[in-house]
This record gives C-alpha cells, structure tokens and sequence, in this order.
C-alpha cells in the first residue's frame, strides 16, 4: 500500500512540525531517506501535499513572508483520524514480505501517548507470534511438496519475523520503562546545534505568530 505510506508520512510530518512549508516537508523527509526505503519520489511530495489539502486533511495558509508567498500547512481534525487510523493498522498488522509500512507508523509514534503505543506494539507481537506459528507449520506441511529453495525462503521470512519478535519485546519494555518519548512527555533528546530542525522549529514559531494575525 504504497499510496498509504506515502500518506502517512507527508501527515505525519506535517503533525510533527505544523505549521511547516512544504519545501521544509520535503527536506526533513528526505533526510530520513524515504526515497529510498518508501519508495518516495521527492519530486511527488508537493503534488502529494495538494491532494492531501483538498481531501481535506490539511490546512493550506499562503503566508507573506520576507517578501515572497510561502504555503504553509496544518494538519486538520480529519487529517489527524486519518493519520491514527494509518498508524494505528500499520502498527499491528504483519506483513511478512514487506515491512515498508511498519517502518513508517513507527518513526511517527512520538505522536501518539505510551499507553497507545504499548497497545498497538503488544497487538503486533501477538500478531508476530501467531503468523511464526503459521509458517513454521506450513514449512512442515509443505517441505516435500515445494522446490528446496522455496523451502530455504520461507526459512528466511522465519527467521527475520523471529528477529522482529526479539526486538519488538525490547521496545516494548522501553516504552513501559519510559525510555522512549512520547505525546505528552518531555523528550531527552535533541538534535545537534546544526541541525536544520533549529532553523524549522524558529520558522514555525514565526508561521504562528503570522496565523495569529
């Protein structure tokens, strides 16, 4: 569900740095390399931003700033139902070939509470554990019914979904720890003294004194 990621991602970065321009959109999403994992063409993210604007779910301002027009986004109600919903499946359900879609719900959980993290995360390692059940028991069935290299691929998915259980009971405890950061905490984190972020965060700080009029 590429168009699905897609979506998902331009909201949820709208949500994270609202209000923003779209040529900081672009950028910051083109520093976590979604062209190459999410198959994300950079040339498409503003066209993307348009359609998403007209379904609805974000806020367009056109904003005079220095001089020049700058379009300024904000994530509307709608555009935040459909953000958790995204999330929300792509947090829980399993693909066992393609894992594009967890990749992208998960950059974005600082925007959802701990609680609702830990309730998505602890759907999904059940999720994990049941489809591990599935083909190991479809391997067993099938071992003689399949050519020798189907076989050893279906043992690889095996193995990386086995993995990803390790891992996500990891994170789990993280979250439950208070580890990681989430909607609602103070994060301990920040990015370095040149990180283009500093120059986003001003800028959206002007953006809102702008919409405050």
């Amino acid at each position: 569900m590429a168009g699905d990621d897609t979506r998902m991602l331009l909201l949820g970065a709208v949500a994270l740095f609202e209000p923003v321009n779209g040529y900081q959109i672009r950028r910051e999403l083109m520093s976590w390399q979604v062209d190459q994992w999410a198959n994300i063409n950079p040339g498409s993210i503003y066209h993307a931003l348009t359609s998403l604007t007209e379904k609805g779910h974000l806020t367009r301002h056109d904003l005079v700033d220095n001089g020049r027009t700058v379009a300024v986004y904000e994530i509307s109600a709608g555009g935040r139902a459909e953000l958790e919903r995204l999330v929300t499946r792509s947090l829980e359900a399993v693909d066992v070939y393609n894992g594009v879609s967890f990749y992208a719900a998960f950059s974005l959980v600082p925007l959802l509470e701990r609680a609702a993290v830990a309730e998505r995360l602890s759907i999904r390692l059940k999720a994990l554990e049941r489809t591990i059940k599935e083909l190991d028991a479809a391997v067993r069935v099938n071992v003689r019914m399949v050519p020798p290299h189907t076989v050893a691929a279906l043992h690889l998915q095996i193995d990386k979904l086995r993995s990803e259980r390790a891992w996500l009971a990891e994170v789990l405890d993280d979250v439950r720890s208070g580890k990681l950061f989430f909607a609602g905490d103070a994060p301990d984190w920040a990015p370095a003294d040149d990180d283009p972020g500093w120059q986003m965060d001003a800028d959206r700080k002007r953006y809102r004194e702008m919409l405050r009029g």
